[in-house]
């Protein structure tokens, strides 16, 4: 699907459920939907702060904290917490099914795709209780940190 057409379902989708749960469909709340849904990968508050800002749309923290919120309850953002605790966010309208690698040293995040594990996880029956999503984080350090850390060899 176009980037485009994901902005437009996005839309659609948060504007039914504004509707109905009977709350204000203000600008300021497509104004953070749009950057959200521009935005590539994981964000926090306060990177979405800053690109709004940067595109001339004033909003304060608190505004973008109650529409998170509501983004995550409409189904349209899914709130992460990697290594620091701090929450991290990512938009999950049109995303494929991923995992995190999670670098412990630098806080460097990367999704990966894995048919094994999407098998394996989709294959498992829990008694009374129906699955929508799975969170996995694997912990770890990147190739570029275990590169730093390895001492340099001189020759004398």
């Amino acid at each position: 699907m176009s980037e485009e057409k994901l902005k437009s379902s996005a839309k659609n989708i948060f504007t039914g459920y504004l509707t109905r749960q009977r709350l204000r469909k203000t600008p300021e709340r497509f104004a953070i939907l749009e950057t959200v849904m521009s935005t590539p990968s994981h964000f926090s508050i306060d990177g979405l702060h800053a690109a709004l800002d940067n595109d001339g749309y004033h909003v304060s923290r608190a505004t973008i904290y109650n529409t998170i919120i509501l983004l995550i309850d409409a189904g349209l953002v899914r709130r992460n917490a990697f290594n620091n605790g701090t929450p991290r966010y990512e938009k999950i309208t049109g995303l494929t099914k991923h995992y995190h690698l999670v670098c412990t040293k630098c806080g460097k995040i990367k999704e990966v795709k894995d048919a094994e594990l999407d098998i394996l996880l989709s294959s498992r029956r829990y008694p009374k209780f129906h699955p929508v999503y799975a969170d996995v984080y694997i912990h770890g350090i990147c190739s570029r940190c275990m590169r730093k850390s390895q001492p340099t060899v001189t020759n004398n």
